[in-house]
């Protein structure tokens, strides 16, 4: 069963220090200890408008990741919070809540830049978070939208100077949520209510005329309308105006809140976990922890590298990673099962074939289960020229075992005739019939010991031609001492 995220606090997922985007070590090893699918929520927005308060809400506590309620930007970086998703079995939601965009604490507009890109490139459902209303000022403030082009690419052939294709971006970019917070306007539009999603789609529409100002007034909107199809609007009432209430939010009940807002906060979180897509790559990838940890990884070395992340290179290298881990897995479960099947020396080389055979397709299985976009079947190659070298030491292993064994067995059969040769008891006449029976039954012996493996007839002949030699030196001596002893019993016949 795929694990998923143990019990934890919001942790520092990645920082800019001295222009340098960092990972925390920490982060990542949670991250690769996920195996589950994943639900990334990432939330983007000026400093100050309650983001971090809203993520809190998705992960099911009133604190976790810290609130501010200071003129001082709390959240640097992107923090992460690992959390069981409460409606999908199986799956883990993670929770990324970024430094607020254009903190008057910071000259840092790159980093902005990179924060809101990146917030993008890792989640499924990406919520903008603002205050009042959408109006011009705020779609200005959203001028990020407008970069994206620039600093994202979806394939490893597009040259930087060109802009891609707003579909190429739609196919893995996630769904947009505008939430609006303490909203005061009335939801009406000509004189009759309207929705929410209707509010932004309203808001969204392209401002007539060709004019520059015009044109620097759509762009946002046009980016916006083409980057995310998916989109979705919440607009929230103020929490509370107990001033000393809000500067404590994350500290209160929820029944010290404006009941409306208690509303609004439930309809938010349900939609969250009802319709927050899991994480998916090109061609339906679905992202797990473990491959979400690449994916940051990759793309924050691309970034610091002074290039632009591209998404084709991040499954690329994701599928290396994996693929090769799944090599691995697979060579390994071939190895074990082997060692475990295999009874050295087998009798037969067929024996040991098919265990081997078994033992591939199995291994073969574990590859397909555990690997991704090996189109050319490159990775699946390799794996077959693995355990082609395997079954080679397997089979040398099992002569090598075959031939200890054997030739082991044969020494103690053989004990007493090389004891007797060295002895000299065949050394008389008649000896040659006595050597060669006693041979006879170290090969009769030797036949009946079971499980010889592939190399007994071998070292049985290995053996026999060792003793030609001997067995020749004992013919001649029966010999000379046979003719010896008749031409002496000759003459004392004749005397008789």
């Amino acid at each position: 069963m795929a694990s998923g995220p143990k019990l934890m606090d919001p942790v520092c997922l990645l920082e800019s220090v001295n222009e340098v985007l960092s990972v925390n070590q920490k982060a990542l090893q949670i991250l690769g200890e996920i195996s589950q699918p994943v639900v990334v929520v990432a939330i983007v927005g000026p400093y100050h408008t309650g983001k971090s308060y809203l993520m809190n809400r998705l992960a099911g506590q009133n604190h976790g990741f810290p609130l501010g309620s200071t003129v001082q930007s709390e959240t640097k970086g992107i923090w992460m919070w690992c959390v069981p998703h409460p409606h999908k079995p199986n799956h883990t939601l993670i929770l990324l809540d970024t430094e607020g965009l254009g903190d008057v604490g910071t000259d840092e507009s790159k980093k902005d830049s990179w924060i809101f890109a990146l917030a993008v490139l890792l989640c499924s459902s990406f919520v903008y978070n603002s205050m009042s209303t959408i109006n011009h000022q705020a779609l200005e403030q959203l001028h990020y939208v407008t970069e994206l082009a620039k600093l994202i690419r979806a394939k490893s052939s597009q040259t930087p100077d060109r802009v891609e294709d707003s579909t190429e971006f739609v196919s893995f970019f996630p769904d947009f949520i505008w939430t609006v917070r303490d909203f005061t306007l009335e939801l009406k539009l000509h004189g009759q209510p309207i929705t929410e999603d209707k509010y932004l789609e309203n808001a969204l529409k392209l401002i007539p005329g060709k004019n520059p100002k015009a044109q620097t007034s759509n762009l946002p909107r046009e980016c916006i309308r083409q980057f995310f199809p998916r989109r979705k609007c919440f607009v929230f009432d103020r929490p509370t105006n107990d001033k000393e209430i809000l500067a404590n939010i994350g500290m209160v009940s929820e029944d010290q809140l404006d009941p409306k807002f208690q509303e609004q906060t439930k309809n938010f979180c349900s939609y969250i976990f009802a319709d927050a897509r899991t994480k998916t790559l090109t061609e339906g990838i679905m992202v797990t922890g473990k491959r979400l940890r690449t994916l940051v990884v990759t793309y924050v070395d691309t970034i610091n590298s002074g290039a632009v992340p591209c998404l084709e290179n991040a499954v690329t290298t994701l599928a290396q990673l994996e693929n090769s881990a799944a090599i691995q897995k697979a060579a390994n479960h071939y190895s074990k099962q082997m060692a475990q099947r295999v009874s050295f020396p087998t009798d037969t080389l067929q024996e040991l074939l098919e265990v081997h055979v078994a033992c591939e397709r199995e291994a073969t299985a574990v590859f397909m289960e555990h690997s991704f976009k090996d189109d050319k079947q490159e990775f699946q190659k390799n794996l077959v020229e693995i355990i082609k070298n395997k079954k080679e030491d397997f089979l040398m292993q099992n002569e090598e075992i075959s031939i200890k064994y054997c030739q082991n067995k044969l020494d103690q059969i053989s004990k007493t005739l090389m004891e007797s040769i060295s002895a000299g008891t065949f050394s008389v006449p008649g000896g040659h019939e006595l050597y060669r029976k006693a041979k006879e039954i170290i090969e009769r012996e030797y036949h009946q010991v079971p499980r010889k493996g592939v190399k007994a007839n071998e070292v049985l002949q290995s053996f026999l031609q060792s003793q030609v030699a001997i067995e020749k030196s004992i013919l001649q001596a029966d010999k000379a001492l046979t003719d010896g002893e008749k031409a002496i019993a000759g003459p004392r016949r004749s005397a008789y």
